[in-house]
């Protein structure tokens, strides 16, 4: 489908956003936001952003996503712009519901005995096992040549996009790649629209490209999961929080088909992300070492919130589960993960980071082992 061109932000963009404005920069810790993709895991970052967004010490100045990481901050910018941090908690609850709804139509669902059986995955239902195999021989463009997206109702019906381009309260970053140059486009601020949303969501054996002034873009993930850059350059604070859905190791060699296919993507759509931590924690030595010039360049202070041991058994298959219940579920744990970080680490925002890049690759422990 083709999208309609990106316009600037409308001149007929609701205006009456500068008290929700003034109250939200008024909070002492401000940060910004990377959230990962990973379908309905999103789920999770939703109850991470609940949990957050109950804390009116932090103000969220920048919000960088990719596919559901991308939805979820179109929809909390959106809320904030409507009611502020209780307008954004009500978006981002209704999104959910909606999902879980338009999910119910969906020929993969779980019977209760599959739920025994396998948790929360979907690898024992037999009509997601023909669309797994069909997605490896049948394009999107055979299987599915209308084109039909129903995450673009979702959108359509919860998104005044004049009022999202208008808000200048949290800047907001949207990643797609670009198919013919596999290149990460981000879409800052008044460039998001409903088509770039579904282009940064994009997976390629599942919907057709999405086309956009001319070019055509899949997932963001491939690119940028999400984008650090855009919170580098365009924000004042110091302080980015990933949300991260994808976990960065894994200390099980897979040796199931489906498990090795998983494991690849999780690399791949990690890969970005992890050379720009290399970036981040090399450039900040440097500053800490007076290497480099603290007015051209920032000593950034980078966070996790994570929840390996919960998120670990859920596999591929279980982001396209769509049941509320599991939304629910996934939820819960992502609240309890941004509560238990929030009274663990408050005091270290704007002070110090709490994400230490060898740490989470073990890269000490292997070296102290050689």
């Amino acid at each position: 489908m083709v999208s309609k061109k990106i316009t600037p932000f409308a001149k007929t963009a609701p205006k009456k956003i500068s008290k929700l404005v003034k109250k939200h920069v008024a909070g002492n810790k401000a940060i910004s936001l990377a959230l990962q993709g990973g379908g309905a895991h999103g789920a999770y970052t939703w109850g991470v952003l609940d949990r957050l967004l109950e804390d009116e010490r932090i103000s969220i100045e920048a919000i960088s996503g990719t596919s559901a990481g991308a939805m979820n901050g179109a929809i909390l910018v959106h809320g904030f712009a409507k009611g502020g941090y209780k307008g954004a908690r009500e978006g981002l609850a209704q999104f959910w519901r909606r999902v879980s709804e338009i999910g119910s139509f969906s020929p993969v669902q779980q019977t209760p005995f599959d739920r025994i059986l396998n948790g929360w995955n979907l690898d024992a239902s037999p009509v997601y096992t023909a669309y797994d195999i069909a997605s490896r021989l049948f394009s999107p463009y055979q299987i599915n040549p209308l084109n039909y997206n129903p995450l673009r109702q979702v959108l359509e019906e919860m998104l005044d996009i004049d009022l999202l381009n208008a808000h200048d309260g949290i800047k907001l970053f949207i990643t797609a790649t670009s198919v013919r140059t596999g290149q990460e486009r981000v879409f800052h601020c008044q460039e998001v629209t409903i088509d770039t949303l579904l282009a940064s969501t994009c997976l390629p054996t599942l919907f057709q490209a999405v086309e956009i002034e001319g070019e055509f873009y899949w997932d963001g993930g491939y690119s940028g999961n999400p984008a650090l850059w855009p919170l580098i350059y365009n924000c004042k604070s110091q302080d980015i929080m990933l949300v991260q859905i994808n976990p960065f190791v894994r200390e099980e060699v897979p040796t199931k088909a489906n498990e090795i296919i998983d494991r690849m993507n999780e690399i791949s759509f990690n890969s970005s992300l992890i050379a720009e931590f290399r970036a981040i924690k090399f450039v900040s030595k440097m500053v800490r070492q007076h290497k480099l010039d603290q007015n051209e360049y920032k000593d950034l202070r980078t966070h996790i919130v994570f929840s390996p041991g919960e998120l670990h058994d859920l596999n591929a298959s279980s982001k396209m589960n769509a049941n509320w219940d599991f939304f629910v579920y996934l939820r819960e744990i992502g609240r309890a993960a941004m509560d238990a970080w929030l009274k663990k680490n408050f005091d270290n925002l704007g002070n110090k980071s709490t994400f230490h890049f060898e740490e989470a690759f073990q890269l000490k422990k292997k070296r102290a082992v050689a």
